[in-house]
């Protein structure tokens, strides 16, 4: 497999540093991959700016910040604003639609997908929000399984937040589905 660097983004509380968490053990846990994972905070850990690296490769990894990613998600318009320059021409952006207004970037594969909002309708509860947008992320670069994913979750979280949580992951993938290669 080809490196993978990523740079996950939004606010505290949004999850984006838990589904960062998530992806890379899934990744070496499950998938036997390498990964690195490391997070960066704004001013306050609720509602402030909130920013976390993963690395993910078959080969040994010798630097764990991410300078250029391949992939760039935003979830706040704070986010986007602050990183949307620093992706790899003809890498992947994914944001959200209720919070980010994006502008179209040539450089860049631009996905934009009411996560949110599609999270609340089905779910109702925004907790699963982080996991929605893993369940697309994964869907479209076929990073790793979704039952990779689901292996971790089912470690990580009561077992009465499991079916939410796969509900969730099923949305993103469902959403994604016509924007894989």
């Amino acid at each position: 497999m080809e490196r993978c660097r990523m740079v996950f983004s939004g606010s505290g509380g949004q999850g984006v540093i838990t589904a960062a968490v998530i992806l890379a053990e899934a990744a070496v846990i499950v998938e036997g991959l390498n990964a690195t994972q490391s997070q960066s905070y704004g001013a306050a850990a609720r509602g402030g700016a909130t920013r976390t690296d993963i690395i993910v490769s078959d080969s040994q990894i010798h630097y764990p910040k991410v300078i250029q990613p391949n992939i760039l998600v935003c979830l706040t318009q704070e986010a986007y604003g602050q990183y949307q320059g620093i992706i790899r021409p003809g890498g992947l952006l994914l944001s959200d639609t209720r919070f980010v207004q994006s502008e179209k970037k040539v450089d860049a594969r631009q996905i934009e997908l009411p996560m949110y909002q599609t999270v609340m309708d089905k779910i109702g509860k925004p907790i699963v929000f982080n996991i929605c947008m893993l369940g697309a992320l994964i869907k479209i670069t076929g990073l790793v399984k979704p039952e990779s994913i689901m292996t971790i979750l089912e470690k990580r979280i009561p077992a009465g937040f499991v079916d939410m949580n796969r509900e969730a992951l099923e949305l993103g993938m469902e959403m994604a589905a016509d924007k894989a290669p």
